[in-house]
């Protein structure tokens, strides 16, 4: 069997975007650690990164795809990359302000 080039078995990583990590650092920093993220993919668009801090505040990043959105998780201290768990659910907080954003025009009647 002949040896395969170097690169033929490299596999390329996408780099976290500078502007996704700060962004998720700032979250982070601002609504405590360990802070948890979820990776969504969402089609033609790309991927969602969902943070949920140690507060239960819901923040979220927008990256070309699921293993960009993957690399900046790895990028930022404390932030665990997890699925939509029981923890995970059960850690976030929704307050009234965020209802009624989510909710629409209809709620602000």
């Amino acid at each position: 069997m002949a040896d395969q080039d170097a690169s033929d078995t490299e596999t390329t990583t996408p780099g976290a975007p500078p502007r996704a990590v700060r962004t998720a650092t700032e979250f982070v920093a601002a609504h405590g650690a360990p802070a948890r993220a979820v990776v969504e993919r969402l089609g033609r668009a790309g991927a969602r990164v969902v943070l949920v801090g140690a507060d239960g505040a819901l923040g979220d990043v927008v990256v070309p795809d699921v293993a960009t959105g993957e690399a900046v998780c790895a990028a930022v201290p404390d932030l665990k990359l997890t699925e939509w768990d029981r923890d995970t659910t059960a850690a976030v907080t929704i307050g009234a302000e965020h209802r009624r954003r989510m909710a629409g025009p209809r709620a602000r009647r």
